[in-house]
């Protein structure tokens, strides 16, 4: 079974948390897929990690670019996972199937959002069902807090 976190996110969005996030996979020597629902939205987390300062440089590609075997994070809309990635960033509500493939799950949704946050309820009480192993996140002044959650 995976470990799977869920990241609300209160502070910022997605594409300014995914950084930080991600720089910390690469710290722990893994890969990792982020998933998203459409193309333009690829695009958009592709133009972020190219241009965000902290960490100050992101290896990453996309279909467009590639040579995934290459890539340390790979930015697609399907969950194949070309590059090798044990670690699985969902985006926008994407969701898998293959759950369990993936050594951990981030789940980022928009706490500003009634109905991301209604989904991701139901991720939640699905994932639990499947008897993966969860954690809930919240961003905070400080940073990530890790939080209880009841489900």
């Amino acid at each position: 079974m995976s470990e799977i976190g869920f990241y609300h996110l209160t502070r910022t969005s997605d594409a300014a948390a995914l950084p930080q996030l991600l720089g910390r996979t690469l710290a722990a020597g893994q890969r990792a897929l982020v998933l998203c629902r459409t193309e333009a939205r690829v695009a958009e987390i592709d133009e972020a990690l190219w241009a965000c300062a902290q960490p100050d440089w992101l290896p990453h590609g996309t279909a467009r670019d590639g040579d995934a075997d290459l890539q340390p994070i790979w930015l697609a809309t399907d969950d194949s996972a070309p590059n090798g990635a044990a670690f699985l960033f969902l985006l926008d509500g994407a969701e898998t199937a293959r759950l369990g493939a993936f050594a951990r799950v981030f789940d980022l949704f928009d706490g500003a959002d009634e109905a991301a946050v209604a989904a991701a309820r139901a991720r939640w009480v699905a994932a639990k069902k499947a008897g993966h192993d969860l954690a809930y996140w919240q961003q905070g002044a400080r940073g990530w807090e890790r939080k209880d959650a009841a489900a």
